[in-house]
């Protein structure tokens, strides 16, 4: 029998060998049942509203150069979870965990909605889906600090309970984690979680609040900065500092909005019992591309 368990100091390097920012658009056929669609954050430094071709794009599986079948923009309303650990003794005190908050009900575009989960020894529903201000800045005043986090248990129960229904019709989905990335006693393991994420492509944002621990060793599972790190990098999204909640919220917002694109794609190896390493990118040096790094196996034992 043989499971997905990637070697944590595996993908830290192969985070730091693929990661590259670039970006893309093309024609609008439709894609077959067999394709893979990535969602991906692409971006022309040189003039960021031009969009971009699928012939300005490459992409490679496990190295092999992949035939892109569609590259196309993608304008559709942004599923958000903002995720807030709740634990006694994250760095940050829970009035400052609110405004973090609140910064998105300022800048979320038409259609896009909001849901915000809490954490420490147990995931809650703070706030269902919605777009009014006015419900986002009541509702974190449910916000506290006590316990252990269990941030992989609350990643995972976000992508089973609140994404998953919304799926496969809604591609545009981030995940917002507002937090240090310690994790002190959760059942689910690191790997699994990133398989889970990666599986239903799910883009990882942060804001990093300064690590509790000191970047203590972690037995069996990787130190908080490690796990901010590869959790953002390894689905195409980005770590923000913490104490800039408002640029944040403003970049990830227009990011979603104005930069995304729907690749599709029929792989060469579709079968496979190892992870797919994914590698874009642009025929130009100022098109930066970002998407999810890998393809969790297909064939399981």
């Amino acid at each position: 029998m043989r499971c997905w368990k990637l070697n944590i100091f595996l993908i830290i390097f192969l985070t730091a060998v693929y990661t590259l920012a670039q970006s893309g658009r093309a024609s609008k056929s439709a894609t077959s049942e067999a394709d893979t669609v990535l969602s991906v954050t692409a971006v022309r430094k040189s003039n960021p509203e031009s969009l971009i071709r699928a012939d300005e794009v490459f992409l490679y599986e496990n190295g092999i150069e992949q035939k892109i079948r569609n590259f196309v923009f993608d304008p559709s309303p942004s599923r958000i979870v903002l995720l807030v650990d709740n634990s006694q003794t994250l760095k940050a005190s829970v009035e400052k965990l609110q405004s973090a908050v609140k910064e998105f009900a300022y800048e979320i575009y038409e259609g896009d909605q909001i849901f915000i989960a809490a954490y420490d020894e147990k995931p809650e529903i703070v706030q269902e889906w919605t777009d009014d201000a006015k419900k986002i800045e009541s509702s974190v005043s449910l916000f506290r600090k006590k316990g252990n986090p269990y941030l992989f248990d609350a990643i995972s129960a976000v992508v089973r309970e609140v994404f998953l229904p919304l799926m496969p019709g809604t591609k545009k989905t981030a995940l917002v984690i507002i937090g240090d990335g310690l994790d002190r006693g959760s059942r689910i393991s690191f790997e699994k979680v990133l398989e889970e994420l990666q599986s239903y492509d799910i883009t990882v944002y942060f804001l990093q609040i300064p690590d509790r621990s000191g970047g203590a060793y972690r037995r069996n599972q990787p130190k908080a900065e490690q796990v901010v790190r590869i959790l953002t990098e390894s689905t195409g999204g980005v770590v923000f500092e913490f104490e800039k909640a408002s640029e944040a919220a403003k970049s990830i917002c227009d990011e979603l909005r104005k930069n995304r694109y729907l690749l599709s794609y029929t792989s060469t190896n579709p079968a496979s019992i190892e992870p797919r390493r994914i590698f874009l990118v642009g025929q130009q040096e100022d098109i930066t591309l970002r998407s999810k790094m890998f393809h969790p196996p297909t064939i399981k034992f």
